[in-house]
């Protein structure tokens, strides 16, 4: 019974710390729904542990924990997959910036040309 307890906790601490984390917008929805999963089953399983035993029987394990053991493994699997597909993400619109920013400097540069150009053909007119 304290097992459950404990494990209803910390589910529950852990959707609880995951919505801080939105609330503070230090975590986007898009990313923080997996770990909002991982916590209702959490919860889900520690109250209804007859269905976590059905279901692992039923799919063929010899004890809960290798089920849990083996869908733990699946979801930090798919998790790795989903930081990995963000991570280029993020490489390629760092890249796109700096391009952007060498783009916009080269610009600047040539303004700066173009202008000094007209203040020395302004100073010349004058004198």
């Amino acid at each position: 019974m304290i097992i459950k307890f404990i494990t209803v906790s910390a589910g529950l601490m852990m959707v609880v710390f995951v919505l801080e984390l939105i609330r503070k917008e230090r975590l986007t929805f898009k990313y923080a729904f997996a770990w909002l999963g991982v916590g209702a089953l959490l919860v889900f399983f520690a109250v209804f542990d007859g269905l976590l035993y059905q279901l692992a029987y039923a799919l063929g394990f010899q004890l809960p924990s290798n089920f849990i053991f083996f869908s733990l493994s699946g979801v930090f699997v798919v998790l790795s997959f989903l930081m990995t597909v963000f991570l280029c993400q993020q490489n390629e619109r760092n890249d796109s910036m700096a391009q952007k920013i060498g783009i916009l400097e080269f610009e600047i540069r040539q303004l700066k040309e173009e202008l000094e150009l007209k203040e020395r053909a302004h100073e010349n007119q004058k004198s």
